[in-house]
C-alpha cells in the first residue's frame, strides 16, 4: 500500500464542501498510475463519501487487490486529518474484440449553440464558475417542473478535453435531478456514486461540449436515486453513473452558504 495525497481547488466548492464528482475524479486520476491500472482504461469507479471533504491535503491510500494482463482492481481511502472521508475502489481492463449495442442514444436536442446558457446561483453551486451550461430541453432548476429530469450542454472553461476523469465529474455537475421539481433548494449531497466509462474514451480523449442528462429513478425516506449520462458532441455515450443521494430538509430563510 502507499499514498498520495492532494488538495481541493477551492473553486471546485459545491454546498457542503468539496464538489463529490469533482472528488471522484481526483480519485480516479490519484489511483489510476500509482496503484492499480497502468495502461489499461477505467471501466468502473465507485465512491462512498463518508463526510464532507473540506480544504485540507486529501491524502489517498490504495491497494491493488486483484491484478491479472487484462483487468485490475483498486481499493482506496480518502483520509483528511487522520479521518476517512471516502472509500472507494476502480476497476481497470483491457479493450477486446466483441459485441457492439447501444442502449442509450443521445437524446434529440438542439445542439449547444442553439441553447441559451444557463447560471447556477452561486451561494448553491460555486463549482459552477468552472463551467458553461446550456439547458437543452425546457426543464430547467427550481422551475418547478412535472418531471425530475435535467439534460444541459457542458463544457469546461478552461477547455480541458474530455477524458475519463472529466466524464466521472461531468456525471455529477448538474443540480440533483428533483430540483427540476422544486421551487426552493435544499441539500441533496451524494452518499454513493458508481460511474461506468465507455469504450468511446478507449481511443483518446474528446473535445468540447458535452452532453449531459440527469434524472431521479426514485425518491423517498429521504433518500434519492439519481441516474446520469454523459454523452460526445458527437453523439458517442462516455460514462453512465448511479447515485445514492441523501434529502436534507430545506433549510430556514437566510441559512444557505457555500
Amino acid at each position: 500500500m502507499t499514498d498520495t495525497h492532494i488538495r481541493i481547488d477551492p473553486r471546485w466548492w459545491s454546498w457542503e464542501g468539496a464538489h463529490g464528482g469533482h472528488v471522484a475524479a481526483l480519485a480516479l486520476a490519484a489511483v489510476r498510475d500509482r496503484f492499480a491500472g497502468g495502461g489499461h482504461p477505467v471501466r468502473t469507479l465507485t465512491t462512498h463519501y463518508l463526510a464532507p471533504v473540506d480544504a485540507g491535503p486529501l491524502h489517498f491510500s490504495g491497494t491493488a487487490t486483484a491484478t491479472g494482463r487484462r483487468t485490475a482492481t483498486c481499493v482506496f481511502t480518502g483520509h483528511q486529518n487522520g479521518e476517512p472521508v471516502l472509500l472507494g475502489s476502480a476497476l481497470f481492463g483491457a479493450g477486446r474484440p466483441g459485441p457492439s449495442l447501444d442502449g442509450h442514444p443521445a437524446p434529440q436536442v438542439p445542439g449547444p449553440h442553439d441553447c441559451r446558457p444557463l447560471e447556477l446561483p452561486e451561494e448553491l453551486s460555486p463549482f459552477a464558475r468552472q463551467l458553461a451550461i446550456r439547458p437543452a430541453t425546457d426543464d430547467l432548476p427550481l422551475a418547478g417542473g412535472d418531471k425530475a429530469e435535467l439534460t444541459a450542454w457542458i463544457r469546461f472553461l478552461d477547455g480541458r478535453a474530455l477524458d475519463a476523469p472529466t466524464a466521472v465529474t461531468l456525471t455529477d455537475v448538474l443540480p440533483p435531478a428533483l430540483y427540476a421539481r422544486w421551487r426552493t433548494p435544499r441539500p441533496v449531497p451524494t452518499a454513493e456514486l458508481t460511474v461506468h466509462l465507455t469504450d468511446a474514451l478507449d481511443d483518446g480523449t474528446h473535445e468540447g461540449w458535452a452532453l449531459v442528462r440527469i434524472r431521479t429513478e426514485h425518491a423517498g425516506g429521504g433518500w434519492a436515486v439519481d441516474d446520469s449520462a454523459v454523452w460526445s458532441v458527437d453523439g458517442r455515450l462516455l460514462a453512465l453513473a448511479r447515485q445514492s443521494r441523501v434529502v436534507r430538509a430545506q433549510p430556514a430563510a437566510g441559512s444557505v452558504n457555500s
